[in-house]
């Protein structure tokens, strides 16, 4: 976080499943206590996990990771997948957690049918109105289930944040959302080096991405960003290393355009290939979210 901070970042994108919001609240904290950050000028982004999808559970978990990231509020709520779990028990006033049962579907046998995502979003909106989010968003929503969604908001969803990369453009997703006001936000916008199995492709390494970065002086990390922001999405992008994150930020004070030909060559790169297949997580269920 520190060498974040430093090198510029001021958007923090947490999690509850990521099991770290202790360790960033804590960090950011130092960082307002030291006076070289305040809380309005940070962007702090968490979600809610499967597990507290049902009405009267919605706000405990938010209280939960405000007080796991010792903030009073959030810039930014999603809904982290648009599958409920079966309910487990938090104290929200107790930080850091035990386990991580809040993660486990075993093999969806912990899925909860019987959740409308009406219902959680309902929930979510009065969040808003308690002053206690800012913004909400969903996760991970595919059109028609999006479509769904908005047919009956009072809040419209700030952002659909999914997983968009070279091998994975979603074109028709950023269409529809763009149309229906919804900004897309991508991850794992570089691939995933720690969810990719020994088979998959690596982007970082695509012969056709890393002659493009060649002819523009540029790291195929730095082309893929670049890449998405002329796509008109926001970006995700992580990293521990202080080099990348530098060379990362280094793209918004150096923005390269692509040409015409650049993006046909990049656009060829879709194969609809997905590094987080929750199809294998939830398989009792049989529940492909994207398919």
């Amino acid at each position: 976080i520190r060498s974040a901070v430093s090198a510029g970042f001021r958007a923090f994108d947490c999690a509850p499943v990521y099991f770290n919001e202790v360790l960033v609240g804590d960090a950011l904290a130092a960082e307002f206590v030291a006076g070289t950050l305040r809380r309005d000028e940070v962007f702090v982004t968490s979600k809610l996990a499967s597990p507290f999808h049902r009405a009267e559970h919605v706000e405990k978990a938010l209280r939960k990771t405000l007080t796991d990231l010792r903030l009073d509020y959030l810039d930014l709520y999603l809904i982290h997948w648009p599958v409920a779990f079966k309910y487990v028990d938090i104290d929200p006033d107790v930080r850091g957690w035990e386990n991580e049962d809040i993660d486990d579907s075993d093999g969806g046998k912990n899925i909860d049918p019987t959740v409308s995502v009406h219902e959680t979003w309902r929930a979510m909106e009065a969040l808003v109105n308690k002053g206690l989010v800012r913004n909400i968003g969903v996760s991970n929503f595919p059109v028609a289930l999006l479509h769904e969604l908005l047919s009956s908001c009072k809040i419209l969803p700030a952002v659909n944040q999914v997983e968009i990369h070279p091998y994975l453009q979603q074109q028709k997703l950023i269409d529809y959302c763009k149309k229906r006001g919804v900004k897309v936000q991508a991850y794992s916008s570089l691939g995933t080096s720690g969810f990719k199995e020994d088979w998959e492709p690596s982007i970082i390494q695509d012969a056709v991405l890393e002659t493009i970065a060649a002819e523009k002086g540029i790291t195929v990390a730095q082309l893929c960003l670049i890449w998405a922001l002329q796509r008109d999405t926001s970006v995700i992008a992580k990293s521990s290393s202080e080099k990348h994150q530098k060379e990362n930020i280094h793209v918004l004070d150096n923005m390269i355009q692509l040409s015409e030909d650049d993006q046909k060559r990049i656009a060829e790169l879709d194969r609809g290939h997905r590094f987080f297949r929750p199809e294998e997580w939830w398989g009792s269920m049989s529940m492909a979210v994207f398919d």
